[in-house]
C-alpha cells in the first residue's frame, strides 16, 4: 500500500447502481463521525505528528478534508445548476500549510464537515437519476459526472 493514499487510490466504478449510491451516500454521511472517532483515539499530544515521513500532520489531514469537502460540495452544486462548468483544482499542500490548517484545533475542521455533509446529504438524496449524469470539467481528470463526484468524496 502506498502511504501517501491511506484509503487508497480513486477509481471509478462504471457499474453505479442505486444500492451502490445509496452506500456511497452514506458513507459521505458518516464520515463526520468517523472523524470525530478518530481524532478521539489520538493522544492530543500526537495531534501535530506526521502519520507518515514527509507526510501531513492529524491536524492538517482534518482540515485538508474539510477543504476538500468544501470544493467538493461546490462542484456538486456547480454541476447541477450550470451546463458542463469548468470545476477548479486548488494546491492542496499550500492550503495544508496555511496557519489555520497548522494550528488550529481539528475540531473546527469537524464541525464543518458537520454541517457540510448533512447538506450535501440533504442534496444527493434529492437526485433523480439524470441527476448523477450531469456533467463537470475538471482541469486534471477531464469530464466528470455527478456520479464520478459522489464515488470521489464517498
Amino acid at each position: 500500500m502506498d502511504p501517501r493514499y491511506p484509503t487508497g487510490r480513486f477509481t471509478y466504478d462504471p457499474d453505479v447502481t442505486s444500492e451502490k449510491r445509496a452506500a456511497w451516500m452514506a458513507a459521505i454521511g458518516s464520515l463526520p463521525t468517523e472523524i470525530r472517532e478518530a481524532l478521539a483515539a489520538i493522544p492530543a499530544d500526537r495531534i501535530d505528528t506526521p502519520y507518515r515521513d514527509g507526510g501531513w500532520t492529524g491536524r492538517q489531514v482534518v482540515h485538508h478534508v474539510a477543504d476538500s469537502h468544501i470544493n467538493a460540495y461546490l462542484r456538486f452544486r456547480l454541476a447541477l445548476t450550470e451546463h458542463g462548468p469548468v470545476v477548479k483544482p486548488y494546491e492542496e499542500g499550500a492550503w495544508a500549510e496555511l496557519p489555520d490548517a497548522r494550528s488550529e484545533p481539528p475540531s473546527v475542521s469537524v464541525a464543518i464537515l458537520e454541517g457540510l455533509h448533512r447538506r450535501l446529504h440533504v442534496l444527493l438524496a434529492s437526485l433523480g437519476p439524470e441527476d448523477f449524469a450531469r456533467t463537470a470539467r475538471h482541469p486534471e481528470h477531464g469530464a466528470i459526472t455527478v456520479d464520478w463526484l459522489l464515488q470521489m468524496y464517498a
